[in-house]
């Protein structure tokens, strides 16, 4: 086994409601199923009865403009404290409001149904656009969640700065921050390489701080979300084509809990690997 020091998390983020803009942590504790609240509510289309995601913008890119906060701690026990939810317009509703569901439905267009529990064989739409490299061209295809979760399919995502950084030398014009890639992890690294550093991490495992390790399981494969407006972020097609063009649509790492524990920003980050 080779351990090595590779960097350290440079911001913890959490998603408390699926495709809405997520909430930056000062610490969290990672459980077997990830950050501690990330992904627990999500909005079912009660028409379609799929999970709502910006991953099919046609219906959902306006979830980007709503953003999503715990309204108290969420307790070691997991048990899920009301979220609140903020509106591009700045008033906010919890999910404890008897009339949660009709504000919503309102504002999205679409009759829904905020859940904090996920169904039995929970599903989404996932929209391809036409660029070359992804796995459909001008398609929907049908994405099942992880049972019991409202995960497309990791339960912690992670992203390196040089990532970041080599994306945006590739295509100046283009804003590659880390909040299109809506990871949990923004890793910043040892080394001063600006290249697609997690790559060669596949397999391994990152141990974080005293306790945690996350086993690696797969580069992360991008997909339209990256390119759609979100705060101060314009809507921008060419952010994927430069992700398929030059690292085979991957920019990030996609793993799960071997160990858990507590983390914070600053945290020291190894990699284990075999020989």
């Amino acid at each position: 086994m080779i351990r090595t020091l590779i960097g350290s998390i440079a911001s913890l983020w959490r998603y408390p409601v699926k495709s809405m803009l997520g909430e930056e942590l000062k610490d969290s504790k990672v459980t077997p199923h990830g950050l501690l609240g990330d992904r627990a509510y999500a909005l079912l289309d009660v028409n379609s009865g799929k999970i709502a995601s910006a991953k099919n913008p046609q219906k959902w890119a306006k979830l980007l403009d709503f953003r999503a906060t715990f309204t108290d701690l969420v307790p070691d026990d997991e048990s899920i404290p009301p979220v609140k939810i903020f509106f591009p317009d700045g008033n906010s509703i919890t999910s404890e409001a008897t009339d949660a569901n009709k504000i919503l439905s309102t504002l999205l267009g679409r009759d829904v149904h905020l859940l904090s529990c996920a169904p039995k064989d929970a599903s989404l739409e996932q929209y391809w656009p036409s660029v070359e490299g992804t796995a459909y061209q001008e398609a929907i295809t049908q994405l099942v969640m992880p049972t019991g979760t409202f995960f497309d399919s990791c339960s912690i995502h992670g992203i390196t700065t040089a990532t970041l950084t080599r994306l945006q030398e590739l295509y100046p014009e283009g804003q590659f921050k880390h909040q299109r890639f809506r990871p949990n992890l923004v890793i910043k690294p040892t080394s001063s390489e600006i290249k697609f550093l997690e790559d060669d991490w596949v397999g391994g495992i990152l141990a974080i701080g005293e306790v945690v390790r996350l086993r690696i399981d797969t580069a992360c494969p991008r997909c339209v979300v990256t390119t759609l407006a979100q705060a101060d972020l314009p809507k921008d097609l060419n952010i994927l084509r430069t992700t398929a063009r030059h690292n085979n649509v991957i920019a990030g790492i996609r793993m799960s809990v071997v160990q858990e524990g507590n983390i914070c920003p600053n945290d020291p980050i190894w990699l284990e690997k075999a020989t």
